[in-house]
């Protein structure tokens, strides 16, 4: 199976983040010292640091309110570059980095969705409940191998859908030409899917095993 590879072999960042996985090495919105005075100066390194160590932090707040993948990469880039810009407001004494960087995240997210809540087409999943952030509910860092073998006991279609979405990198509307589905349908597979597994990760994680 093409997934199967993907998941095995391939940069599967972007869907780690989508599952709330957080490699331990990369723990949710934690540096070893304070980066944003270091990128007021200008570090670019520091910077690089930055989004390494809150990357995560900043997907899953974009992704609770921004259903369409390309859309929440654009809404994180602006998102750092906003932090680029205006670290130097940053006080240590006031709050934490992870607070300042959430603030900033979860301010640029509203501002995003009420611009794009002006299109009908995005108001579809309203009813379904949203995804936890990975800031409240981390998945433990999993071997590529336990993934998958967590990952296939969910339906053939869902995760057709998810090599669709983030394999090859479509786009609702992109994957909706391609299997004929409505675009609300595949935003509701995809969220269901993305909620089902984190429910079969989170039991795995808590060692209560999941069917082969």
């Amino acid at each position: 199976m093409p997934f199967r590879n993907f998941i095995l072999f391939s940069n599967i960042r972007s869907f780690e983040f989508a599952l709330g996985i957080v490699p331990s090495s990369e723990s949710q919105g934690i540096a070893e010292k304070l980066l944003l005075p270091l990128v007021a100066k200008g570090d670019e390194t520091a910077m690089k640091r930055c989004i390494d160590s809150y990357g995560p932090l900043v997907w899953s707040i974009v992704c609770r309110r921004i259903n369409e993948r390309v859309d929440a990469e654009e809404a994180c880039q602006e998102i750092f570059t906003e932090i680029w810009r205006i670290a130097d407001r940053f006080d240590s004494k006031k709050s934490k980095e992870s607070t300042f960087i959430g603030m900033i995240a979860r301010r640029r997210s509203i501002d995003w969705q009420r611009k794009q809540n002006r299109l009908p087409a995005l108001a579809t999943l309203d009813s379904l409940p949203e995804l936890p952030s990975a800031s409240s509910s981390n998945l433990h860092s999993i071997d590529r191998t336990e993934l998958w073998d967590v990952l296939k006991n969910l339906p053939k279609d869902t995760l057709n859908l998810f090599s669709l979405h983030f394999e090859k990198g479509l786009s609702h509307v992109e994957i909706a030409r391609q299997t004929k589905l409505p675009i609300g349908t595949v935003k509701t597979k995809l969220r269901r899917g993305l909620i089902e597994a984190r429910k079969l990760l989170k039991e795995f994680n808590h060692g209560e095993g999941v069917a082969q």
